[in-house]
């Protein structure tokens, strides 16, 4: 069975996947700046190795960005998106920050609507115009 998109549907896929990968390369971006002050967030809130994982997360973050521009292993890259944000939500902006500083809520909260739209492009892939069809079977 072959769907077919209309011109809006194929906009809004576009625009989504620039969306996501804007805020991802935003996130790559400050860390590159600034990889020390990376580090120094993630040591603040208790994690090991900072510097080692400032880079992960950049390397990371940086795939997802690629996989945003070009469609290719969205689903995947769309999943391990969203379970990345709920974590960095729960990690850097969860309960514990609330009683200190009412505003890390508000950053908590805004992870939540992130991941909702990450994992339904999980679910409907790359769209049909400009995505390479790489990834899972039946799914890019």
């Amino acid at each position: 069975m072959v769907e077919t998109q209309s011109t809006w549907q194929t906009v809004a896929i576009l625009i989504a996947r620039l969306i996501f990968a804007a805020m991802f390369a935003m996130g790559v971006a400050f860390k590159l700046m600034d990889m020390g002050a990376t580090a120094g967030y993630i040591a603040a809130a208790g994690f090991p190795f900072p510097l080692f994982l400032a880079w992960c997360a950049a390397i990371l973050e940086t795939l997802l960005v690629i996989a945003f521009l070009t469609g290719a292993f969205l689903t995947p890259a769309a999943l391990i998106g969203a379970v990345y944000v709920v974590f960095l939500g729960f990690a850097f902006h969860g309960p514990s920050h609330w009683a200190a500083n009412q505003d890390e809520f508000g950053a908590f909260m805004s992870h939540f609507p992130f991941a909702a739209g990450l994992l339904y492009a999980a679910v409907h892939g790359p769209g049909s115009v400009l995505a390479f069809k790489q990834g899972w079977p039946g799914r890019a």
